[in-house]
């Protein structure tokens, strides 16, 4: 298994090179404009193609039924080793993965952001948790993947693959956090942590209380993140594009 996921890992290691290597080429000969922006950015390149090959990894594996065995190894483990003292926590933030809680702070933060002017990230901070919304309907109908049935769980409707809370959340506190590194980029890396470590707690708690597998979750993490991290990526992009081909 070990072996396994080391090859696994030396693979999409070398498809994100070799995407990130074109990516380069084709920005030199067909888009000389954003070759700087891709230079000054790169961590945020790299990051949308490893999100983005992470992702069809891990979809590929479901959809072939392969992470089977996998799955319910890490969510007996899980099970096994989570004190039953800590489901309340765990059901907290399960709560800040759900649309009654980010629904509302979604729109709070779009119109505060609107009321200061600052229109991209007004639409970054709304559109990306609808985008993610959508995204998870269609993949839930289209996988239809089975919820885990290990021990008795609370009831959640529509199938396993993807997580939905998990996906919503890491659209909204990614999204959230672009804003911050926008408007205040010191705090840039801080609010990344705290998203992520949002997101991390919200996918551990369908975990914990055994309504999703870890690779349902691990696949939201991926999509949502990538939804507001391609819009910021490709708002910079297309600024710097009508810069250029403003200038006489």
């Amino acid at each position: 298994m070990i072996f396994h996921i080391v090859a696994d890992i030396a693979k999409l290691s070398f498809f994100i090179a070799c995407a990130y290597a074109l990516l380069g080429a084709y920005a030199r000969r067909q888009r000389p404009q954003w070759t700087e922006h891709l230079t000054k950015r790169r961590l945020a390149v790299l990051g949308l193609l490893t999100l983005a090959v992470g992702g069809i990894k891990l979809i590929e594996d479901v959809v072939a039924k392969e992470s089977g065995p996998v799955d319910e190894a890490i969510l007996w483990f899980v099970r096994e080793h989570v004190p039953a003292a800590l489901n309340g926590f765990f059901a907290a933030f399960t709560f800040s993965g759900s649309a009654r809680f980010l629904v509302p702070v979604a729109v709070v933060a779009a119109v505060a952001l609107v009321v200061a002017r600052r229109r991209f990230e007004a639409v970054l901070v709304g559109a990306s948790p609808i985008a993610a919304t959508l995204v998870v309907w269609v993949m839930k109908a289209i996988v239809g993947r089975a919820r885990p049935a290990l021990w008795d769980a609370q009831w959640y409707w529509g199938s396993s693959f993807p997580s939905g809370h998990t996906l919503t959340t890491a659209a909204f506190s990614t999204a959230a956090a672009l804003c911050v590194a926008r408007l205040w980029p010191r705090a840039g890396s801080l609010a990344m942590l705290l998203a992520v470590t949002w997101t991390g707690l919200v996918a551990v708690s369908r975990l914990v209380l055994g309504v999703h597998w870890p690779s349902d979750v691990l696949a939201a993490m991926c999509i949502g993140t990538f939804i507001p991290l391609l819009m910021s990526v490709a708002n910079d992009l297309g600024r710097r594009r009508a810069g250029n081909e403003g200038v006489p």
